[in-house]
């Protein structure tokens, strides 16, 4: 019971502070608890209004608190867990609210933009893109016209710019990209889309939602609507700004800070909401004279016995999973590859994939993966997918797509994935439902301690990260990489010409928790048999990798 009081206090207390909070899209098998966090939400995104006097707030609080506590005294204290957690759930949603809508608080804008998005079912805009140099000189770089719908839907044509008249559209179903100078119309699947279109406004909000921090900063006036300036600190890379319509709460300008002398503006000059985008721009045409280039090699297929058919065994998993329903059953003839496409009946931008096919070799999970267990074999577990391997490869190419996480195993000769645009706590749980096994994250025992210890300074860590956040180094976010060069180093000091002189098929990966990770170094002439790194700035995918320690060779 006390935890989820403090969590739901914790939650509103980062909400006050503009702040993500670290309950935000965790599962707590609580749907009680998931149903306050979206209560503060909603109550969080609520205008100003003027409440009676300063003391109104305490005797509100005080009045619920003796009602609840009322009608919940005959009941046994065995039971009260619920009615308790309520009642101070109460207590503190009422307090958060009142304080929240006095004259000196200010409504969330995050939540009032999602509040805000949710009422839209379609619109239809022009983006400027817009390049500022060092010294104040700007150019337009391109114009893009824009039609997207709040399930992940989208027609955009560019036109001005190096790729004028080129249009890419995403039905759900197929994603085509029309290319009048080439005379061609390339053929593309639906998902994963690692390409939507420059400031989708659903994006930018989910953005901002899950940045580190936002504050708002000043105000000004785009494309004649008044507007709040909102710096955005994200999880990874540096902060920028955003501009909140004041009517409509969406997001209309975007600004990233100036980056190699360069700093980048986009922005819609018009905008108008619809109830849906026209049917015409939806449907797929080939225009007259032009070449149909199909880079999907998915087949669909229109039930599971025409699949096992195409594959050559037995399919096992289930057609519906919890929360999702089957959407499309598709094979890869060529690799024997089966895939099915989930969707959520709610939010049909959500889609989980699951893969199988017979096992080709031992699991080689990639290099940046979180090794979790499922019934003592090794599951890869990648949020975001930074390498396609295996079963994964074989399906799609799902790497470089910031909001996709996947989970893969092997069990009695077949390879299995599951791929998706959601949270990785539900991917664990669809996997742990499939399996009917729970998924452990080995934490390092005690004993996996470095024989020798690396002495780190924090301080030049943290201006390493900055610099990796920019773009520089991106190999520190990897431990296998970040292991190469360190054992590289060690075997020559004086510093590395050519090529390095361990390499990476000497490094295996034996340990990795996301946050702490130990990679095993074979070859005859290494010095060091194994390396201990650590996440020491930043704990999450965005983290770089320190070396902590190391075992040498006896």
């Amino acid at each position: 019971m006390y935890k989820n009081q403090k969590r739901l206090s914790d939650y509103i207390d980062s909400l006050n502070a503009d702040k993500k909070p670290k309950a935000h899209g965790k599962s707590y098998n609580s749907s009680e608890l998931d149903e306050l966090f979206h209560t503060v939400r909603r109550v969080r995104s609520l205008k100003k209004a003027t409440m009676p006097d300063p003391g109104y707030p305490k005797r509100l609080a005080k009045s619920v608190h003796n009602s609840l506590t009322a009608s919940n005294a005959s009941r046994k204290r065995n039971k009260l867990w619920l009615t308790s957690a309520a009642s101070i759930a109460a207590i503190l949603i009422i307090v958060f609210a009142v304080n929240l809508i006095l004259p000196l608080k200010q409504k969330n804008i995050v939540y009032a933009m999602e509040e805000a998005f949710e009422k839209i079912k379609a619109y239809h805009g022009f983006i400027e893109i817009i390049q500022t140099t060092e010294e104040g000189q700007a150019s337009i770089q391109s114009k893009i016209e824009v039609w997207a719908d709040n399930e992940g839907h989208y027609y955009v044509k560019s036109l001005e710019g190096p790729l004028k008249d080129l249009i890419t559209v995403n039905n759900g179903e197929k994603k085509w990209q029309i290319r009048p100078n080439q005379k061609e119309v390339y053929i593309f699947p639906a998902f994963p889309d690692p390409y939507t279109f420059t400031f989708d406004i659903g994006s930018e909000i989910e953005d901002a939602k899950n940045a580190l921090s936002t504050k708002p900063i000043g105000e000004d006036t785009i494309a004649g609507r008044k507007t709040t300036i909102v710096e955005v600190t994200p999880d990874g890379g540096n902060p920028y700004k955003i501009w909140v319509d004041k009517e409509t709460n969406l997001p209309l300008q975007r600004q990233s800070t100036m980056h190699n002398a360069l700093q980048y503006t986009i922005r819609y000059t018009e905008i108008e909401f619809s109830n849906a985008i026209p049917e015409e721009l939806m449907a797929y045409n080939i225009p007259e004279g032009f070449k149909e280039i199909n880079t999907n090699p998915e087949q669909i297929v229109n039930n599971m016995e025409e699949a096992q058919e195409i594959v050559g065994f037995t399919i096992e998993a289930a057609e519906n999973l919890e929360g999702f329903v089957l959407d499309n059953i598709a094979v890869l003839p060529d690799t024997k590859l089966l895939k099915l496409y989930y969707t959520t009946s709610s939010d049909n931008n959500k889609k989980v994939v699951l893969m199988q096919r017979k096992s080709a070799d031992k699991l080689q999970p990639a290099s940046n993966a979180i090794l979790g267990k499922i019934n003592s074999s090794t599951a890869e577990i990648q949020s975001p997918v930074h390498e396609s391997l295996g079963v994964l490869a074989a399906g799609r190419i799902y790497d470089a797509i910031a909001d996709t996480s996947s989970i893969r195993w092997q069990k009695d000769g077949f390879e299995y994935a599951v791929v998706g645009n959601i949270e990785l706590e539900k991917l664990t749980s669809i996997v742990e439902n499939l399996t009917g096994e729970q998924i452990e994250i080995p934490s390092l025992a005690e004993e996996n301690k470095p024989e020798v210890e690396v002495s780190v300074d924090l301080a030049v860590e943290e201006n390493t990260q900055k610099i990796v956040d920019g773009g520089s180094s991106p190999w520190r976010l990897d431990p296998v990489y970040t292991a190469q060069v360190f054992v590289s180093l060690e075997m020559s000091p004086e510093g590395i010409v050519g090529d390095y002189p361990i390499d990476l098929e000497d490094l295996t990966m034996v340990e990795n928790t996301g946050t702490e990770a130990i990679v095993e170094v074979s070859g005859d002439d290494t010095p060091i048999r194994r390396v201990y790194l650590k996440r020491l700035v930043r704990q999450d995918s965005t983290g770089i990798w320190t070396v902590v320690g190391y075992d040498p060779v006896k």
